[in-house]
This record gives structure tokens, sequence and C-alpha cells, in this order.
């Protein structure tokens, strides 16, 4: 079910509580209170109770939130729970660093496969997955419905490889080729990750303190 007017700034708290519960569950603790689930995250009181509210209704008076229950949730609001199919385009430094660093499965996500153009790279074994020629990944797509593909190749290349894998059947694209891509009247959803806003950003701050 659609939930519309919910803030993009409440969207992306969402992870940061998902991640945080599951510390507090693999430490053990079974309730937390809004008061100190704010204190760990840095946020007040009001502002967890205002974002989950968004949501419903997940927490008792005097009792706090049960960990487990509230994990569920937001796991499933998040769409977590769902086991979305993707795949990696790119298998660069980059590329490699997301297939080896982030546990795809415990965040609800099937990784099926990785491709790249470049002959030294396929047939390589990176983690559990084998380098594929990118050649192959349009029949790929539409064999297994993918719904998200990961994009990390050379910016050059990013626009006209994103309309490739639309065309193939795409639902979503998370995007850290630092190109902004445009995706067209085709309702492919576009995450872009730019390393360089989170600097920028540090920079900011710096700034401000001095």
């Amino acid at each position: 079910m659609k939930r519309p007017n919910i803030s993009r700034n409440v969207i992306r708290r969402l992870p940061r509580y998902l991640r945080k519960l599951d510390e507090l569950s693999a430490a053990g603790v079974e309730r937390i209170s809004s008061s100190e689930f704010g204190t760990k995250l840095g946020f007040t009181p009001s502002q967890i109770r205002q974002d989950l509210s968004c949501f419903g209704e997940f927490g008792q008076q005097g009792y706090g939130y049960n960990v487990a229950r509230l994990r569920a949730e937001i796991a499933h609001i998040l769409g977590a729970d769902r086991s979305y199919s993707i795949i990696l385009v790119g298998t660069g430094r980059i590329g490699q660093s997301l297939i080896e660093n982030i546990n795809f499965s415990r965040l609800g996500f099937r990784l099926l496969g990785a491709f790249d153009i470049r002959p030294e790279l396929i047939g390589r074994q990176i983690g559990e997955i084998t380098v594929q020629d990118a050649a192959m990944v349009h029949e790929f797509i539409r064999e297994n419905g993918v719904d998200i593909a990961i994009l990390s190749t050379n910016r050059d290349q990013a626009q006209s490889v994103a309309e490739g894998l639309i065309a193939s059947g795409i639902h979503a694209i998370w995007n850290f080729t630092e190109m902004e891509l445009d995706p067209g009247q085709s309702g492919v959803v576009v995450k872009g990750i730019h390393f360089s806003d989170s600097l920028l950003e540090l920079s900011y701050f710096l700034s401000e303190a001095n």
C-alpha cells in the first residue's frame, strides 16, 4: 500500500533505525524506550515517535518498543522482506568493494550476478559471484526478472548503459558513477550516490565550526 506525503527525510532516517535495531538485537536488547533509542541515534524522542507514527503505532506507553518487532516492521516498510533481486554492472574497485562489503542477503536482497566489459575481469571470482561478460546482461535481466541494477561503470558509459538496463526491464538503479542519469519517461527509480557531496557536507560543517 502506498503511503502519500511521507517526507524523504523520514525515509532517509529509517535505514539508520534498522541498523541500530540490528545492533541492539545482537547485543541481546529486547525492548527500548523512545528516549533511549533517540539517545543512541542522536535524535530526540519526539523525532523517533513522529517518524514512526507515519506508518502506524509500534510502541506501548510505559513499555517502549519491542526491538525484534520494530526491526521487522521497519524492514517491511523499507521492502527489505521482499527479496528484491540485484545485479551489479561495472566491477572495478567500487563494484568489487560493494560485493565484498555489503551483506545483501542480510538486508533482504539477492545479488544474482556481476557484469563487466573488460576481458581481464570476466571470469574473476569476487566473493561468491563470478563476473560475467556484460554482453550477456540484457538476456540475464530478462531471464531472471531482475529488479535492481547497481551501476558502477565509467562516467562516460553511464547513461548509455543505464538506458540499456531500463530497456531490458530493470525497475531501479543504484548509481555510483557520479553522473546524473536521466531515466526518461520509464518510471525507473534512480538513486545516485555522490561521494563528493558527503565530502562537501563535511567541509560545510567544518567551516561553520570555525
